[in-house]
């Protein structure tokens, strides 16, 4: 298993590589893109900021609990961070397993839980100016039972 965050163009044949063996009769492909627009607005770039090392460690935590479900499945992902412009590539992720059901199904978790838990923010650039997305601030996060009051962007 293969997990990196980093600056720099991801090269998906490296990724495809991780994954690849001769057991493999699958490898799924999740390519997630900067698209023009977000919510309505317009989108002229991207900026990616992460704490990489626990972004990495939870990426291959994510992959061990995958494992779990899915024994025969490999698995790798790289994310950007940095600035992006619309059409660059911010993440890859590959799943590969001796049917393609498994690898479907752990590649689409695997970007799933990414976008959960991955400790990477995101803010868009668009006419208005720069605007973060999906922040949520850990000290509304409800402790103990408690509620959360507070209303976050979400999209």
């Amino acid at each position: 298993m293969n997990f990196t965050v980093g600056e720099g163009a991801i090269d998906v044949s490296a990724v495809v590589t991780d994954v690849s063996h001769a057991g493999a009769g699958a490898v799924d492909i999740f390519l997630g893109l900067v698209r023009d627009t977000n919510d309505g607005r317009a989108v002229t770039k991207l900026e990616y900021e992460a704490y990489g090392t626990m972004a990495v460690k939870e990426m291959e935590r994510i992959a061990s609990e995958l494992q779990s479900r899915f024994p025969d499945v490999r698995l790798a992902a790289r994310h950007r961070v940095g600035s992006l412009l619309v059409g660059d590539l911010a993440v890859v992720c590959a799943a590969s397993a001796p049917h393609r059901s498994e690898a479907f199904a752990a590649c689409r978790a695997l970007i799933d839980e990414i976008k959960a838990r991955v400790p990477v923010w995101k803010r868009e650039w668009g006419p208005d100016g720069p605007y973060w997305i999906h922040w949520e601030d850990a000290r509304c996060a409800p402790e103990h039972g408690g509620h959360d009051h507070h209303h976050h962007e979400e999209g």
